[in-house]
């Protein structure tokens, strides 16, 4: 039977949802957080140490009193909140990875002569996380099935900024569909949204941002704005939901069209002179 619109509205209805990342309001977690709490589910938020004043403090604007800390590089992290999940909630229905770092050097500039330690931390925090948060699902995954939905950025070509990143995500999308693989035989779905540049504290520490945003505007068939996570956090409740209970494996672009476009659609919107030719796009 057809799911009726205001049927929509309770589509997490008893579900429990993780939600790791979160740092402030203006997250893509946060945004994910407030739409799965309308769409009826019970919201578990997870931040760093020592982020947990600050994460708190948004947590309070969604009206839940508390945000676990877990470290998704640590094992023990993992353990330790599989402990307190299943003394609290007894299963988990699904969970967002929203977890990735690296250093400024590996963000802009030569990809040759960054420092390996960097580089290390980067692919564990932002890359093999992922797996570890599927581990933590894995051990509270009714028996009907779960939802594992990770944030990716296209890593389908090299952008002029994102540098090393771009390889970790690239490197995301092949875990994504080895976990689909994996998972599969236990329900558990594994999907990936991938969505266009928006103003948060992560983005704030990539340089020449901007240039992401000014790309977006000359070739976005869709209308993109940067500071609203609600498309990309109606998308990851998606998948969250028994809607996509046949998806996985994928990534989700959420990115008003940029990815599919061979060429800018605008001419450049630096430009001032009519008389300046449109970009070629080579």
């Amino acid at each position: 039977m057809p799911t009726r619109p205001e049927e929509l509205m309770d589509m997490l209805d008893d579900k429990v949802v993780l939600v790791t990342g979160v740092v402030n309001a203006d997250s893509i977690a946060f945004g994910v957080a407030r739409r799965a709490l309308e769409l009826g589910a019970e919201v578990v938020l997870t931040a760093l140490e020592r982020d947990l004043d600050q994460a708190r403090t948004a947590a309070a604007l969604l009206g839940l009193e508390d945000v676990l800390a877990y470290d998704a590089t640590c094992p023990d992290s993992a353990d330790r909140l599989v402990a307190v999940l299943r003394e609290r909630h007894g299963r988990l229905d699904a969970a967002l990875h929203a977890i990735a770092f690296a250093p400024r050097a590996a963000l802009s500039g030569a990809m040759t002569g960054v420092d390996p330690a960097g580089l290390e931390k980067a692919f564990r925090t932002s890359t093999v996380s992922y797996a570890e948060v599927a581990r933590v699902l894995q051990q509270l995954a009714p028996p009907s099935g779960a939802s594992l939905v990770g944030l990716d950025f296209d890593a389908g070509a090299a952008w002029s900024v994102y540098n090393w990143m771009g390889v970790c995500k690239a490197a995301l999308e092949a875990l994504n569909r080895y976990l689909a693989r994996d998972l599969g035989r236990a329900g558990i779905r594994s999907n990936l949204v991938a969505a266009g540049p928006i103003h948060t504290r992560a983005a704030g520490g990539i340089p020449d941002f901007d240039q992401l945003l000014l790309a977006w505007e000359e070739r976005a068939p869709l209308a993109w704005d940067p500071r609203d996570t609600a498309p990309t956090a109606d998308a990851v409740c998606f998948l969250f939901s028994d809607m996509a209970r046949a998806v996985t494996g994928e990534v989700v672009h959420v990115d008003g069209g940029y990815h599919a476009m061979a060429a800018p659609l605008r001419r450049d919107v630096r430009a001032t002179d009519e008389r300046q030719p449109a970009p070629t796009g080579h």
